[in-house]
């Protein structure tokens, strides 16, 4: 299964990427195939728009979609949310597709978050 992680990045630090980096890592850890689009659009002046649809383009050949926490805060995590449900994708939050790994394999940032 090819999964897609969609969360805030506008407004926080280093627009959230440790986060999405380290969701990232686990998960292809546990076996998944990850599109990150902290490595699609890592230029951290990038322009939205730009990035947008670059990572859209991207999500539309997942599976599923992994919602990071304050996801529904986000424009482009609600937007990538909705394309996500309008094309069937399996949606997951954070804290459940995290719970399906094998306890060994570490979390970083994002582990505060669920446990």
């Amino acid at each position: 299964m090819k999964l897609y992680i969609s969360g805030p990045m506008t407004g926080l630090p280093d627009l959230n990427f440790p986060l999405f980096n380290d969701i990232a890592l686990a998960l292809r850890m546990g076996g998944w195939d990850v599109v990150n689009p902290a490595e699609l659009c890592a230029d951290l002046s990038g322009d939205w728009a730009a990035c947008m649809r670059r990572d859209i383009a991207a999500l539309t050949e997942c599976d599923g979609i992994v919602l990071l926490p304050l996801w529904d805060r986000s424009r482009g995590a609600t937007l990538e949310y909705q394309i996500a449900v309008a094309l069937g994708m399996e949606v997951f939050t954070m804290c459940d597709i995290l719970a399906k790994l094998p306890k060994h394999i570490p979390v970083g940032a994002a582990e505060p978050g669920c446990y």
